[in-house]
């Protein structure tokens, strides 16, 4: 099972509710405790915002305002390897966020 959630339930945002995200994030990791015991592994993909590219993110708690080293937001294309990086490939990784996001949060 992948959830797709977001950088910002780790990091928080302003202007953004982060309760939604965060919640997400305990979900993937409650469930996958609960289906361990049926070789069930479950993980969340954390995307960047496509929005943070179209104007500044004001700083948060005297913190700098989030920066992309790999410049624009990529493709979907690149949500889908992770994705089905986890699905082929990650038979013992469970309970995890895999951030994809150009090193906006790190």
């Amino acid at each position: 099972m992948v959830n797709i959630s977001s950088f910002v339930g780790q990091a928080g945002n302003f202007g953004q509710a982060t309760i939604g995200q965060q919640a997400r994030h305990r979900f993937t990791k409650s469930v996958a405790i609960e289906v361990a015991k049926y070789n069930v592994t479950v993980n969340a993909i954390a995307p960047a915002s496509p929005r943070r590219h179209a104007a500044k993110v004001r700083p948060t708690c005297g913190s700098s305002p989030h920066q992309d080293p790999h410049g624009p937001v990529r493709q979907p294309e690149d949500i889908a390897r992770a994705v089905a990086f986890l699905c082929a490939e990650g038979d013992y990784i469970t309970g995890q966020q895999i951030n994809v996001n150009g090193g906006v949060y790190m």
